[in-house]
């Protein structure tokens, strides 16, 4: 075991956790990661309705005995208030043991994730987001640096910068995100002062993660060049794969889209249709730059495994630089 305040937290293995996926962190996926010693989250925007999450909780239940958490994200694009409300809800309802929210200010939350006994990780693109959480009652907070797939704030700093501050001026646990593929990549953050590294990225390219295949295959071939930044004028801004429909957006952009104008490209509904689809040149895809290290197809068992293995590796190395 690499034990850390999160493994403590959360009774895992391993400080590894599986960020949320639209659409791709359901239950198959998130048991396997867990099963494997990290923590996955089920992504609740994934499901229309709040009893779809509530079933897909029971079903990673009957595939898991571990512990998994749930993923709100707040962002306005992707769920309104009321929705997230009832999202959060089930994950009381379901005894959770931990939610990451994202987006929005959780704070309205707190109250009842506590009377629930839910630990509250919350995800922010800067230190001085990082510090509202935890002031606000946040149990750890996730920093996500600039390489990250997604939504990586609109500051561009990257994870080498935000994750040793983050952990100078906090309390509470930092779970490192952005950048992180491999048992290297964990020693490098936990030598940051992070508690864990969460990644997504990586958990795309798995065996048990329900994108198409043709979609693995690009990952495989592509260079930590291939993703590119969109949504900057809607201050949304958001790391996606190189693609026809994101060079899309770009164009729409410089020419003074608005959010409406660019809903038919970038919406969830468009890049369900691209993952069950296979195509690879449809719907803006969230995807780090760390896919430029991602070059085989494995179940979670073996990535986390392969980790683990390289983290001890490292370690030893390391140890024996010692004077």
């Amino acid at each position: 075991m690499l034990r850390t305040r999160i493994t403590e937290m959360l009774g895992i293995e391993y400080p590894v956790l599986q960020g949320g996926m639209q659409w791709l962190a359901r239950a198959e996926l998130v048991a396997a990661v867990s099963n494997a010693g990290g923590l996955g989250f089920i992504t609740a925007v994934s499901f229309a309705h709040p009893e779809e999450l509530r079933a897909e909780i029971r079903r990673a239940r009957d595939l898991t005995d571990k512990p998994f958490g749930v993923n709100v994200s707040m962002l306005p694009v992707m769920m309104p208030g009321d929705v997230t409300e009832a999202y959060i809800d089930v994950v009381c309802e379901e005894g959770i043991p931990v939610i990451e929210t994202a987006g929005r200010n959780p704070e309205q939350y707190v109250p009842k994730l506590k009377a629930s006994g839910v630990k509250l990780f919350h995800k922010v693109p800067a230190v001085r987001f990082a510090k509202k959480a935890e002031a606000i009652g946040a149990d750890a907070v996730i920093i996500v640096g600039f390489e990250c797939g997604g939504h990586p704030g609109m500051d561009d700093v990257p994870s080498l910068i935000l994750v040793p501050k983050a952990a100078d001026e906090l309390n509470i646990p930092v779970i490192a995100a952005g950048g992180f593929c491999d048992g290297r990549g964990l020693v490098a953050a936990l030598a940051l002062g992070a508690e864990a590294v969460l990644m997504g990225t990586r958990f795309m390219a798995c065996k048990e993660c329900p994108m198409h295949e043709n979609f693995k295959q690009w990952m495989i071939a592509a260079q930590e060049t291939d993703t590119m930044v969109i949504e900057r004028s809607i201050r949304n801004a958001a790391r996606v794969i190189r693609n026809e429909a994101a060079m899309t957006v770009a164009r729409m952009e410089a020419e003074g889209a608005t959010l409406e104008d660019l809903l038919p490209v970038i919406s969830g509904k468009v890049g369900l249709d691209a993952y069950l689809s296979g195509d690879v040149q449809r719907g803006t895809i969230a995807c780090g730059q760390v896919v430029g290290r991602v070059r085989e197809i494995k179940s979670a068992a073996d990535i986390m495994a392969d980790i683990v293995a390289e983290a001890r590796a490292t370690i030893a190395r390391l140890q024996a630089l010692s004077i």
